[in-house]
């Protein structure tokens, strides 16, 4: 089995969507870490799992310095997040999101 990680900075703000009263329903910005898991058993006829620059473009062109909730079609947690890179990118397994110092959420395929 191949494995590879990519580590990805971007700026980008959102508001969530909560039942109860929070500070996070007001728009902030965060300087996000987001860190990509992949593995295949084969590699590509180039030799690659997933090449790093195709990873790293998909995730920025969308978010890196955007509002997530004028991007994306669902409430912004780092948990959905998490999910919707690791179904976006090909052979992603696994996807860990930081928000902030202390604040991280993963995403692991079974």
């Amino acid at each position: 089995m191949y494995y590879l990680t990519k580590r990805i900075e971007i700026s980008g703000s959102h508001r969530l969507d909560l039942p109860y009263d929070s500070k996070c329903t007001r728009t902030h910005g965060h300087n996000w870490i987001i860190t990509v898991h992949c593995r295949a058993k084969e590699l590509t006829p180039y030799g690659m799992v997933t090449d790093f620059t195709h990873i790293k473009t998909q995730i920025t062109e969308t978010l890196d310095h955007q509002n997530f909730n004028e991007v994306l079609d669902f409430n912004p947690t780092a948990e959905n997040i998490a999910r919707w890179i690791c179904e976006l990118v090909p052979n992603c397994y696994r996807v860990d999101v930081q928000e902030s110092e202390g604040n991280i959420a993963t995403y692991e395929t079974d």
